[in-house]
C-alpha cells in the first residue's frame, strides 16, 4: 500500500513570500504549502502508479495507491479512519509505505548524511484536567480555590517522569546514530541503546529531541478558569497533551496522571475517544533489505537509519489493525529549512526527483514481478 496525505496545514496567503497555493520552483527548491509535507509524496506514488502502467509492468504482488485527505485534522475528518471502518476490504495490505522520515542532508556540506525509516508513532491523547467549586464573592476568599487546586494539579503532573523504554526503532536509531555523532553524545546514545545507561540517559533526555522519543511525555498546553474578574472561580481547567509511547494506552497514562495528583477533588478525563494503541511495527529483513541495499545502490556510503516519531502520521490508524505502516521517501532535505507547517515551505528539486527514482524502484523491489 502506497499512502499519502494531499491535505496540507492552513496558511495566510499575505504573510507567505510566494503564494503559498502555486507551486513555485526557484533557486533549486519547490516552494508551496504542502512541498514537504505531503504532495510531493503523493506526487511521486501517483506518478510512478502511471509510469508502471505505461510500461506493462505486472508485479506479483498487488500494489494498491491510497491518496488520503484529513491527515492535518484528524478530530475533524480522517480519510484513512474512514476507509479503515468502512471500505477495509479497499485497503488490505501487507504492509504500508507512508510519509515520517526522509533522508537528512546537512545544510553546511550538502552532504548526505542518513537516509530514515520510520517504524511506529507516538499516539496523540489529550486529557482534560478539571477542578469544580461552589465560587462565590471575590471579596470573600476561602482557602478551596479551584484555581489553586488545578495549579497544584498541574505542578504534581509536570514532576512525573515516564519510564524509559527501547523498541526496535528507537535502539537502531541511538544504534546508528552514534556512530556518526562525535564525543559524549555519540557515546550516551550508545550506552543508552545497549545497556540502558541512567547516566547516559539522563543527558540525553536534556535534549527535547531525544527525550521525545525516549519515553511518554505529557505537557500542559491550554488553561481556562473563572468566569469574572470579581468572582471566586467556580472552575478550572487545563488541557495535557500526551504522546504516549507505541504499546502503552490512553488509560494507563490517566491513570498515572490521577495517582501523581492525588487529589479527589481534580478529575483528570480523556478530552477525545483514544485511539487504538499499538507497538511499533518490527523492521525486519523483509523490510530492511530493500530499502538498505537501493540505498547503497542510489547514495553510496550512506546509512539507514531507522526512527520513531514523535509526532503523528496516518500509520497510527493502519498499524494497529495489522497493516505496519513504514515511513521512507529517499527524499533528502535540512529538516530546520524545509519549514513544514511553516512560512515558504520548501524541498529541494534534485531530492524530490531523487526520491521520485528510489519510490519507484523500491515499490518494484518489495512488489517483484517484470
Amino acid at each position: 500500500l502506497l499512502l499519502a496525505h494531499i491535505d496540507v496545514v492552513e496558511a495566510n496567503r499575505a504573510d507567505w513570500e510566494r503564494d503559498p497555493f502555486k507551486l513555485t520552483e526557484e533557486g533549486g527548491f519547490f516552494y508551496a504549502r504542502g512541498a514537504m509535507d505531503d504532495k510531493a509524496m503523493a506526487a511521486i506514488f501517483t506518478d510512478s502508479m502511471v509510469r508502471y502502467k505505461r510500461e506493462g509492468y505486472k508485479p506479483q504482488r498487488t500494489i494498491k495507491l491510497m491518496l488520503t485527505c484529513g491527515e492535518e485534522s484528524p478530530n475533524t475528518f480522517n480519510g484513512v479512519k474512514y476507509l479503515v471502518e468502512n471500505h477495509r476490504q479497499l485497503i488490505d495490505a501487507e504492509f504500508a509505505l507512508n510519509e515520517g522520515a526522509g533522508g537528512r542532508l546537512d545544510p553546511a556540506t550538502g552532504k548526505y548524511v542518513f537516509n530514515g525509516v520510520q517504524a511506529g508513532e507516538k499516539l496523540y491523547q489529550d486529557f482534560t484536567i478539571e477542578v469544580t467549586n461552589p465560587g462565590g464573592h471575590s471579596s470573600r476568599p476561602v482557602p478551596d480555590n479551584a484555581i489553586y487546586r488545578l495549579a497544584g494539579a498541574l505542578e504534581k503532573i509536570s514532576k512525573i517522569d515516564f519510564p524509559v523504554e527501547f523498541n526496535d526503532a528507537t535502539r537502531g536509531y541511538f544504534l546508528r546514530m552514534a556512530d556518526l555523532t562525535p564525543g559524549q553524545e555519540g557515546a550516551d546514545m550508545r550506552a543508552a541503546a545497549t545497556s540502558q545507561d541512567k547516566d547516559a540517559i539522563e543527558r540525553l533526555k536534556k535534549n527535547a529531541s531525544h527525550n521525545s522519543v525516549l519515553h511518554t511525555t505529557c505537557v500542559a498546553t491550554q488553561l481556562n478558569g473563572g468566569h469574572a474578574p470579581n468572582a471566586l472561580p467556580q472552575r478550572a481547567t487545563a488541557n495535557v497533551n500526551c504522546r504516549i509511547f507505541p504499546g502503552r494506552a490512553p488509560e494507563e497514562i490517566r491513570k498515572q496522571m490521577e495517582t501523581a495528583v492525588g487529589d479527589k477533588e481534580v478529575k483528570v478525563t480523556l478530552r477525545d475517544q483514544p485511539e487504538t494503541p499499538s507497538p511499533a511495527p518490527p523492521l525486519t529483513p523483509a523490510i530492511m533489505g530493500p530499502i538498505e541495499q537501493l540505498t547503497k545502490e542510489m547514495f553510496p556510503g550512506v546509512p539507514v537509519v531507522p526512527a520513531m516519531a514523535a509526532g503523528a502520521t496516518d500509520g497510527r490508524f493502519l498499524t494497529p489493525i495489522g497493516i505496519p505502516t513504514y515511513g521512507v521517501s529517499g527524499i533528502f532535505a535540512d529538516p530546520n529549512t524545509t519549514n513544514a507547517h511553516g512560512l515558504n515551505e520548501r524541498v529541494p528539486v534534485k531530492s524530490v526527483m531523487e526520491g521520485r527514482a528510489f519510490l519507484y524502484r523500491l515499490a518494484k523491489m518489495y512488489a517483484g514481478g517484470k
